[in-house]
């Protein structure tokens, strides 16, 4: 539904290059988009009918299409779930500073202050509400209707905003015009593939709620889109810098007073939910995807409160830092959103063609009609998206889709490997006992030396101390510290060769103990507070990363608390 806050506008900036003559094809676009969008219900019908369990691109694309078909899916939602929260944080910050011009200077601190808000939100496991999310829906939808019956109704504008226009550099309307502004307003059906993600959230019988929920979504976006678009061409409307054509239209149907600031305040709402959206459906896309072997598997790992916080982390990075490059601009965004949703659109119809090639279900041969129809013609808008929008930022997409497809199928290259050492599937042989060495490392005479060779007597019998002799230091006052303390272990000196503790350290361990398993003690204090963490010399970190190389060594951490 939020969709509608920035469609029309990235049309009416297109047109709006032609001038009058531009803006009077606002109606002819909005309806050849309306049209697409009656296409895409329709065959998302048939994707939740086929796909009860969620039918988005991935899954259909991963039954029918095959592995790396199914990664461009996954790619292409990911980016899509990434744009939708930096648009829609965009945009509802855009309809903010509408209202309210004094803001407009900090348009970026505020649109970072609002992500940082929902991320947090996220990561603290605050789940949505359909009951919540139901109010500001209703009052945004109510108040688009009022604007468009409002502005219909209305001989003259109830009130216009005074600027200048926002458009220069003028051209003729031609097809490569048209087909931009097409492409831009494509934006607006971003969301029509939610619904068929969603079908297991539904309560039963869930295919019939989602097909209806879908209807109404289509109908409802359809008739607003339509709505504002004849409202556009009556109102003679031109794009004005600081200011959204949902708040000129707002404004010049329900005036400057309290009708005005409900509809900008719904607004802000409702693209914040749109956003928050995003953290429910992408943590759980790369929760898949790590469980399909095609993103590190700590994207799998839940929080104590319940939340893939690696996903969400991710999510709200990435909307960062396309928020701060964008410098908060809702329009510099928008071009490139439609595309990642057109190739998840190509990609699900694609597959469901299959699907009733292999099913032969009942009116089979209508359903592939209409799923191929879908199919080709999102193709043919995503090819010209990309074509109209490849100049303003939409390359940036062409690089990330095949880098994120690229990027999976190494991990899960590597993750093959790593299942063949560890001989996955197969009863391994019968485990074998064998002598075990245990190494100590000595930093000094103190208590934590004593807890860490006591931890390593409690293991075996067979302990080594050693201590590596740093520049600087007193070698005769450490022996002599060790012969009147007299802890009956025996110790070996080890020169610094490369100024780390590490290094020498774990040469010592690679050198000896030939054909025994190696046990490493370190002991290590753990301080009580957070920013305390920062005060120890971590060479145990040093001392780790250097071991951890040696497939025949167990590193053993003592973290003594300090009270």
């Amino acid at each position: 539904m939020a969709s509608v806050s920035y469609g029309p506008e990235a049309i009416v900036l297109v047109l709006a290059t032609a001038g009058g003559a531009g803006l009077g094809m606002t109606l002819p676009v909005t309806l050849a988009i309306a049209g697409l969008l009656a296409v895409l219900v329709a065959s998302y019908r048939q994707v939740i009918a086929a796909f009860p369990d969620g039918g988005g691109a991935y899954a259909v694309a991963k039954k029918h299409l095959g592995h790396r078909t199914s990664l461009v899916a996954a790619a292409s939602l990911i980016v899509d779930y990434v744009l939708n929260v930096a648009v829609s944080v965009a945009a509802g910050v855009a309809a903010l500073t509408s209202a309210f011009p004094a803001l407009h200077n900090y348009t970026v601190w505020i649109c970072l202050a609002i992500l940082v808000g929902i991320t947090a939100l996220n990561l603290l496991g605050i789940t949505e509400s359909a009951r919540a999310f139901m109010i500001p829906t209703v009052v945004f939808v109510g108040g688009i209707f009022a604007v468009i019956v409002g502005g219909l109704l209305r001989a003259q504008p109830a009130d216009v905003t005074a600027s200048a226009a926002a458009v220069s550099d003028l051209h003729t309307v031609g097809v490569l015009l048209l087909l931009k502004a097409f492409s831009s307003g494509c934006a607006a059906l971003t969301g029509v593939e939610a619904i068929a993600n969603a079908v297991p959230t539904f309560a039963a019988p869930k295919v019939v709620r989602a097909q209806r929920a879908e209807v109404v979504l289509g109908v409802l976006l359809g008739i607003m889109l339509i709505g504002l678009a004849v409202l556009i061409e009556k109102s003679s409307l031109r794009p004005i810098e600081g200011t959204t054509v949902l708040s000129q239209l707002t404004e010049a149907a329900l005036g400057h007073g309290i009708g005005y600031y409900i509809v900008q305040f719904a607004t802000v709402i409702l693209l914040a939910l749109a956003a928050n959206t995003s953290y429910g459906g992408l943590p759980t896309l790369t929760r898949i995807l790590a469980d399909d072997n095609c993103l590190p598997h700590r994207f799998a790992v839940k929080s104590q409160r319940e939340v893939y916080r690696y996903g969400v982390l991710t999510l709200g990075l990435s909307s960062a830092v396309l928020l701060v490059a964008a410098g908060g601009n809702m329009n510099a965004l928008v071009p490139l959103f439609a595309i990642g949703v057109f190739v998840g659109f190509t990609i699900s119809q694609t597959g469901m063609v299959r699907h009733w090639l292999l099913t032969r279900a009942a009116g089979w041969r209508w359903r592939i009609a209409l799923n191929g129809f879908g199919a080709l013609l999102t193709f043919l808008a995503a090819i010209v998206t990309t074509a109209m929008k490849f100049t303003e930022g939409a390359w940036l997409i062409v690089l990330v889709l095949p880098a994120l497809v690229l990027g999976m199928e190494r991990i899960r290259n590597a993750y093959n490997r790593i299942s063949g050492c560890r001989g996955s599937g197969a009863v391994p042989a019968q485990p074998q006992a064998t002598g075990t060495a245990i190494i100590v490392p000595i930093s000094e005479v103190s208590e934590l030396s004593r807890e860490a060779l006591s931890a390593a007597m409690s293991i075996g019998r067979d302990i080594v101390a050693v201590h590596v002799c740093l520049p600087g230091e007193s070698v005769k006052a450490f022996t002599k510290a060790w012969e009147t303390w007299h802890p009956e272990v025996q110790l070996v000196l080890l020169e610094d060769s490369d100024s780390t503790v590490g290094g020498p350290v774990a040469h010592y361990v690679r050198a000896n103990f030939t054909g025994r398993r190696k046990v490493v003690v370190i002991a290590e204090i753990d301080p009580p507070m957070g920013w305390e963490r920062v005060l120890p010399s971590h060479r145990s970190d040093e001392l780790e990363r250097e071991l951890r190389r040696m497939t025949d060594t167990v590193v053993c951490h003592l973290r003594v608390q300090v009270m």
